[in-house]
């Protein structure tokens, strides 16, 4: 097969044996050969209503004939844009929130730092610009994302990244205490996960992320949560602040906010923050992008939360969840797997690669069997389905997942 002009991301530069999709219904996509697959990864952790939504597909259509693009800098705005703001602000895990739009997680998090840092500026706290992340976060792959990854393979050879940045272990709330006296009145903010998607699936500790507000709150710092992955009804909840009852000052989003119909993400801006650029009501916020409240990517915003909330997704996410995590815990009881973590509709395993095969070749046979699952490092299977997924399609995901391991014990 020759090489394709496509330079895919996260891929081998010259890997030829690309699957073409053609088609999806529900938790299922289709190839060009007519083959189904059954989506447990939600194409990327965001399909949340399900692929061929009609409802979302004709949101948008209806709004491209409308009015497709236009942008929202200075006087300009879009009802979709103020629809979905005034939406989101309202399931918002902060009171009198203000929401910002971007095209992507990638954004989102570059900007909530940038928000972050500029928030301390206004205030005349201008020294205040360290932010501390963990070790396993994934952030996005912009440049302030980058730099705030703590999987160290995603950085290497980008040369120099962003400044005054400092990781702490995953879960360790006494090296975060330290970092934060460390930093003393340089300290502006830390971003957290509420759950750990890229690095393998990590739900936090007991008590971690209240531990972590309050570390704020005695420092000053703002509590940015990276709900990219977690945010629009992933656990269960809104957002997963709600879910580990905690509440920050900034939050990132994207992904199931439009469940990846179009490309749509944001900030949604907490009284803190808000406070500090409100101050002077004539201040220029000199950040933004072309395509921010575009007004086809938010009528799909709109759409993908009036399905979530008629069809009962977020209770759907605690279905899904429960079911895939029996399933999952039984492979464990069973010996197939080492390792069993997850919360809402958000699971993985780990499998032993010295005593069988690697995730990725797991992952190859579960493919083979009609189902996609994430291999993530050596030994790490990730599943976050549709919120729409059936009991019967989850059965089918463990089934898979056991039918792949067993031939290798």
């Amino acid at each position: 097969m020759p090489r394709s002009a496509f330079l895919h991301p996260f891929s081998e530069t010259g890997r030829t044996d690309h699957t073409t999709l053609v088609s999806g219904h529900g938790s299922t996509v289709v190839d060009s050969d007519g083959k189904e697959y059954l989506d447990a990864i939600a194409s990327l952790w965001c399909v949340n209503v399900g692929h061929g939504r009609p409802e979302v597909i004709e949101a948008v259509h209806s709004q491209m004939q409308a009015l497709a693009t236009y942008n929202t800098f200075g006087r300009w705005t879009n009802e979709p844009a103020e629809q979905l703001a005034e939406l989101i602000s309202a399931r918002a895990p902060m009171p009198d929130s203000r929401v910002f739009f971007t095209n992507s997680g990638s954004e989102a998090v570059d900007t909530a730092v940038k928000l972050a840092r500029l928030t301390h500026s206004l205030g005349g706290d201008g020294d205040r610009m360290l932010v501390v992340s963990r070790e396993g976060g994934y952030h996005g792959t912009a440049y302030g994302g980058t730099s705030l990854q703590g999987i160290q393979p995603n950085k290497v050879g980008y040369g120099t990244l962003l400044a005054d940045v400092t990781h702490v272990p995953r879960h360790d709330i006494e090296a975060l205490s330290i970092a934060f006296a460390e930093a003393g009145e340089r300290l502006a903010a830390v971003v957290v996960e509420p759950v750990q998607g890229a690095s393998g699936v990590h739900p936090p500790a007991p008590g971690y992320l209240q531990a972590v507000r309050r570390l704020c709150d005695e420092h000053g710092a703002l509590l940015v949560l990276d709900e990219v992955i977690c945010g629009f009804g992933r656990l269960g909840e809104w957002f997963g602040a709600d879910h580990y009852c905690v509440e920050p000052d900034l939050v990132t989003f994207a992904k199931a906010v439009s469940s990846g119909y179009v490309p749509l993400g944001g900030v949604i801006v907490g009284r803190r923050v808000r406070d500090a650029l409100e101050s002077d009501p004539g201040h220029l916020l000199r950040t933004g992008f072309t395509y921010s409240g575009h007004p086809a990517a938010c009528a799909a915003g709109v759409a993908c939360i009036e399905v979530t909330e008629a069809a009962g997704l977020l209770g759907a996410a605690t279905r899904v969840g429960a079911r895939l995590g029996e399933g999952l815990g039984a492979l464990f009881a069973d010996g197939l797997v080492s390792e069993v973590r997850g919360d809402g509709a958000i699971w993985a395993v780990d499998v032993d690669p010295e005593a069988g095969s690697t995730a990725s070749e797991v992952a190859a046979d579960m493919l083979e069997r009609g189902v996609i699952v994430r291999p993530i490092g050596e030994s790490t299977l990730a599943c976050c389905p549709p919120l729409v997924m059936t009991d019967e399609e989850v059965d089918r995901v463990v089934d898979a997942c056991a039918s792949a391991l067993r031939p290798t014990r």
